[in-house]
């Protein structure tokens, strides 16, 4: 399964897919925004947003890249390894119904 981080903390980037990995997720962090990053995202299994360290425009060009792959989007508003894991956890519970899923327009704190 494939993950997209979009924000987050620049020291944490490693940390982020080193815990993905172990959870069985190849793992994509973007911390800033660039021309391209809609192309980038590829298509993954699902989003995680940390929207505290992030930027606007990043996270609208992320959340339409998600809905038009109809993946589930976790939002988080602390970017720390807990925090990060506790997203891990909703994407794990998430069965790909993701009109009617509990996490896609939640954030957490």
């Amino acid at each position: 399964m494939t993950l997209v981080v979009i924000g987050g903390n620049e020291k944490m980037k490693k940390d982020y897919i080193e815990i993905g990995k172990k959870k069985g997720y190849k793992t994509k962090v973007f911390l800033n925004m660039s021309s391209k990053l809609n192309k980038s995202i590829g298509n993954p299994d699902a989003m995680v947003i940390f929207t505290s360290a992030v930027s606007h425009k990043m996270t609208i060009v992320a959340e339409r890249q998600a809905e038009k792959l109809d993946i589930p989007i976790i939002r988080h508003k602390n970017n720390s390894k807990v925090a990060f894991n506790e997203c891990l956890e909703m994407v794990d519970e998430c069965r790909g119904n993701c009109k009617e899923c509990k996490f896609k327009s939640k954030v957490h704190n």
